[in-house]
């Protein structure tokens, strides 16, 4: 882990390098009139050029959403997760009880305090990957935004068979897609994800996907997704492609955990095609796998497809005001391990900072809600 100062000196060099380095080093081109979407504003994507952008991070989850997530992951996959930097921390012991708190994404000071740290430490700007299944408050997410000054992208959508509302098993998928360009008419949401395989695509799932293609369609906003350790990555993308969703509107999250692949097959294959692979569970033990990963793609080509983020939804030891890494993690843990690797600085803030802006990117329809 590097220090604040360090982060900043280091990220401020990329951007310096990128700036000076010629045509070939340019800044990304957005087409006229886009913006990203944040929950108080549209911004210029050429405003953000400064840090890393997040694409995959959690601020707003409710209280009973991680218990619910890990009693499902250890009913469907006994013996996953907890050795991966994906899955949440294990569940505290019973005794001795700690005092009574608000959980720490309901605490507004908390997080804004949290929020600014990261901004310090060379973070630009947060995608939060949730919606109204796993407890997303949009009101939340604006308070803690104005307060840290760190501007806030809204996913939105549906997560995953286990949580998906209801309505969804009487709904089809035009009433489901016309319910996800409803909020994205009247919501300051600014990207249709995470929208989840749990394991095998099931008939639901499969459904709530068609209905984010025609949504995505209609709106241009992006997609970015969940997969189960990046276990059916190929069958998303065919099913996005299938609806006519350009793949380079479509991010594939949690491929990183395709481990046992050393040669990246899968990964290289979604490049190909133009959309990008997401290694969106970074900052812990399991980076090692991952930095090789990664470095394998871009010896191959494929560093303008790849996406870095941390999936941050664990417990309240990872927070700063605990000793952990904080929000920033992704540039402050992550990042230096790529640097020891041989990544250069002006690749590396290409990574960080341009490429989740051109997914993020579009041209609205709508003003902002």
């Amino acid at each position: 882990m590097i220090g604040r100062r360090e982060a900043l000196k280091l990220l401020g060099a990329g951007v310096a390098a990128a700036c000076a380095a010629g045509p070939a080093a340019a800044a990304p081109q957005f087409p006229k009139g886009a913006v990203i979407r944040t929950v108080l504003k549209d911004v210029a994507p050429e405003e953000l050029s400064g840090g890393a952008t997040l694409f995959h991070e959690h601020l707003s989850l409710a209280p009973d959403f991680l218990p619910k997530w890990m009693s499902l992951a250890r009913s469907l996959f006994p013996g996953r997760g907890a050795a991966s930097n994906s899955a949440p921390p294990p569940a505290a012991p019973a005794s001795p009880a700690p005092p009574a708190q608000p959980f720490f994404m309901r605490d507004a000071e908390l997080m804004s305090a949290e929020l600014s740290a990261a901004a310090r430490d060379g973070v630009a700007c947060i995608v939060d990957g949730g919606h109204p299944d796993m407890g997303r408050d949009l009101d939340f997410l604006k308070q803690i935004s104005a307060k840290s000054r760190l501007p806030i992208v809204a996913g939105f959508g549906y997560y995953a068979q286990p949580f998906y509302p209801p309505e969804i098993a009487s709904w089809n998928e035009e009433q489901i897609a016309a319910e996800l360009i409803r909020q994205a008419k009247t919501q300051p949401v600014g990207a249709l994800g995470e929208i989840g395989t749990w394991d095998v695509m099931t008939a639901d799932e499969r459904k709530v996907f068609r209905a984010v293609a025609r949504a995505q369609l209609e709106t241009g906003l992006a997609i970015f997704t969940h997969t189960n350790f990046g276990k059916g990555a190929m069958e998303q993308l065919d099913l996005l492609e299938s609806m006519g969703v350009k793949p380079d509107r479509v991010a594939v999250g949690h491929v990183g955990g395709l481990t046992a692949d050393p040669t990246v097959e899968v990964q290289k294959s979604i490049c190909q095609r133009g959309a990008f692979v997401g290694f969106d569970r970074q900052g812990g033990p399991g980076d090692a796998a991952q930095v090789r990963m990664v470095m394998t793609l871009v010896e191959a080509g494929y560093a303008d497809c790849l996406l870095f983020s941390s999936d941050f939804s664990g417990g309240g030891n990872q927070l700063k005001r605990n000793g952990g890494a904080g929000y920033a993690k992704t540039v402050t843990v992550f990042a230096p391990k790529l640097r020891e690797a041989g990544m250069d600085e002006k690749m590396l803030h290409a990574i960080l900072a341009d490429n989740p802006r051109r997914l993020l990117a579009f041209v609205p329809q709508q003003p902002h809600a």
